[in-house]
C-alpha cells in the first residue's frame, strides 16, 4: 500500500435552489432557513468564483446558489485598540495604539479590518447613496448594515490620500477610505438607503 489516498470527483449538482437575500436570510426553495446552525454551516463551505457566481462546495458535491447583494451582513461593530503603548510609531506620525475595527456578521462571524479584510464602500455617482462592505473570507464580503456605517462614519477623520481630501477610518494601521471629504453642508450618510434599520 502507498498510503496515497483515491479522491472521487466531486459531483457537480447545478443549481441548489439556495438564494441568500440582501438582508442576509438563507431561503431554500422559497422558503427561509430557520436554523442558524444549518446556516452556518452552508456559510463555511461557501465560496466565490472568479466569474461572480457562488457555490457551496463539500468534499463530495458542488451546486451554484443564489446571492442578491453580498452573503453576510455586518450587524455589530466593535472598536478598541490592538496595540501597545509606543508599537503603533508611523513614520513622522507616533500613534500610542492602533484602532481596530472588528465586525460581527449576522451568522456570528468575527472579522477585524486589515489589509487582508478591507473595508470598501461604493458610493453611486448620481445619488451619492453609499454601499459599504467588508472581506470577511477571500471572495465573500459582508455588506455593512446601516447602524453599523452610522458608528463608521462617527469614527472617520479626514486624511490627504493621492492629494485627494477624503473621510475614512482607520483600522490595524490600514486606512480606508469612506468618501471624498463633504462640504460643509452635505452630509455623506443622508441617502443610506438600507433595508435594515
Amino acid at each position: 500500500m502507498t498510503g496515497n489516498v483515491v479522491r472521487q470527483p466531486r459531483t457537480i449538482c447545478g443549481d441548489f435552489h439556495m438564494r441568500i437575500a440582501r438582508d442576509g436570510t438563507w431561503y431554500y426553495q422559497g422558503s427561509p432557513i430557520g436554523r442558524k446552525e444549518l446556516v452556518c454551516l452552508f456559510a463555511s463551505v461557501l465560496k466565490r468564483e472568479a466569474d461572480g457566481s457562488y457555490w457551496l462546495e463539500t468534499p463530495v458535491e458542488r451546486g451554484r446558489i443564489e446571492v442578491e447583494d453580498a452573503p453576510f451582513v455586518a450587524v455589530e461593530l466593535n472598536w478598541g485598540h490592538c496595540c501597545g503603548e509606543g508599537a503603533c510609531d508611523a513614520g513622522d506620525r507616533k500613534r500610542a495604539a492602533r484602532q481596530c475595527l472588528t465586525f460581527r456578521t449576522n451568522i456570528g462571524e468575527l472579522v477585524s479590518a486589515d489589509e487582508n479584510h478591507p473595508i470598501r464602500v461604493e458610493i453611486d455617482p448620481i445619488t451619492r447613496e453609499p454601499r459599504p462592505y467588508v472581506t470577511v473570507r477571500p471572495g465573500l464580503e459582508a455588506r455593512i448594515s446601516r447602524p453599523v456605517f452610522y458608528e463608521l462614519v462617527a469614527l472617520a477623520q479626514p486624511e490627504t490620500v493621492d492629494g485627494r481630501e477624503v473621510m475614512g477610518v482607520w483600522s490595524q494601521g490600514v486606512f480606508f477610505i469612506i468618501d471624498d471629504s463633504p462640504a460643509e453642508d452635505d452630509d455623506p450618510v443622508e441617502e443610506f438607503d438600507d433595508e435594515l434599520a
